[in-house]
This record gives structure tokens, sequence and C-alpha cells, in this order.
């Protein structure tokens, strides 16, 4: 059961991550680096995605002094993929025109980013590299998700910057309330999902006992 919260969190997240793409007014410093490279060097902004993570995942490492987490390169893939269907998906459905309609698709993908990364960071399973880091920069400095998230924006936007990614009053907002939309989700997603996930491990020990009585 926490496998499916794992994968369902990933699309969620890619779900928003597109709806700011599409948006037009900018996107996270980390997609808009993804996008810049995308544009101007070539791939999809999926596969710039796993590029990205492996070279987090050794700074990560370094960072943890430990091995490097392998299985990040497998939720940066899902998530590669998961950007690049979204965005296939939603190239001819959404596409605003008008600055309120880009405004509401801006918020909509924001308030859904961080719902997806609340529910797929609470799985506990393989990280996306730059949430890794963002957990590892918390504990480091001992201070919360808000600051460490960013911590990390500020870097990512000056290197967006340089590949002339989308940068625009979004790629602010996301700096500002990023962090703090995801540290709003934490403890909900936190109880919803100990609930559910205690609900389903009771049910299948029960149906364990019940098949060992017969």
């Amino acid at each position: 059961m926490k496998y499916v919260f794992f994968v369902l969190g990933i699309l969620i997240l890619t779900l928003g991550i597109s709806f700011t793409i599409q948006s037009d007014l900018g996107t996270s410093p980390f997609d808009a680096l993804l996008v810049g490279l995308s544009i101007n060097v070539g791939l999809t902004v999926g596969s710039w995605e796993v590029i990205i993570a492996l070279i987090l995942i050794c700074c990560n490492s370094l960072l943890k002094r430990q091995r490097p987490e392998v299985l990040g390169l497998l939720t940066a893939f899902i998530t590669g993929i998961g950007i690049d269907m979204w965005l296939f998906l939603l190239h001819n459905l959404i596409t605003p025109d008008l600055w309120y309609s880009k405004v509401v698709c801006f918020g909509i993908g924001l308030v859904v980013m961080g719902l997806g990364t609340a529910t797929y960071l609470h799985t506990n399973f393989a990280p996306i590299p730059v949430d890794r880091l963002t957990l590892i920069i918390q504990e480091l400095t001992r201070t919360n998700i808000f600051f460490s998230r960013t911590f990390i924006y500020l870097v990512f936007l000056i290197m967006a910057m340089i590949f002339n990614g989308p940068i625009g009053v979004g790629t602010l907002l996301t700096v500002c309330l990023g962090g703090l939309i995801l540290n709003s989700f934490m403890p909900f997603t936190g109880k919803t999902l100990d609930r559910i996930l205690t609900h389903s491990s009771s049910s299948s020990n029960y149906d364990k006992n019940k098949k060992h009585s017969i």
C-alpha cells in the first residue's frame, strides 16, 4: 500500500509541475533549469530530470558521507516520465491566454506540487534527489523544511538564469511559498497516510490470522 501512495504522490507532483509550466508565469527554479536545458541543449524535460538527479545523488552521498542512494534514480525516472506524460496530455488542453487564467493555472500547480511532494515523501521510500537534499540540509542546519527548501530554490534560480529557463513572477512565488506550502501539507498528509496505512496493515493481519485459523 505504501508503494501505491509513493507512485500516486509522484504523479500528483508531476501534474502540479506541468500546470506551472503551462501557466507561462514561471516555474520553480529547479523546473526552470530543466526547461532551460531542454530548450537550449536538447532532450525532454523529463530526461534532464534524470540527468540532474544523477548529479544530485552524488552530491547527497558526499554530504551524508554514505553510499549513493541508487533508488533515487528510480524515483527520478518515474518523475521524468510523469512530467513528459502530463506535458503531452495538457499541451492542447490547458493553454491559458488571459492573465487571471494563468494565475489560476499556476496557483493550482503550486498547491498540487506541495500535496504531491508531501504525499510521496511520507512513504519514506527513495525521495527524489532534490527532495533528499532538502531533508539533508534541514538536518545539517537543524532548521525546518521551509528554510532548506528556500535555500535550494535560490541556488537553482541562479542556475536557471544561466540557462535562460522560464523565470517569472511564478518563480518568485515558488521560492517564497513553495517551502511554506510543503511544510503546511506535511502534518496533514502524515496523519492521513498513517491512518490509512495502519488500517491497511491491520486488515492484512486480520485476513492472515483468519486464514491461519481456518
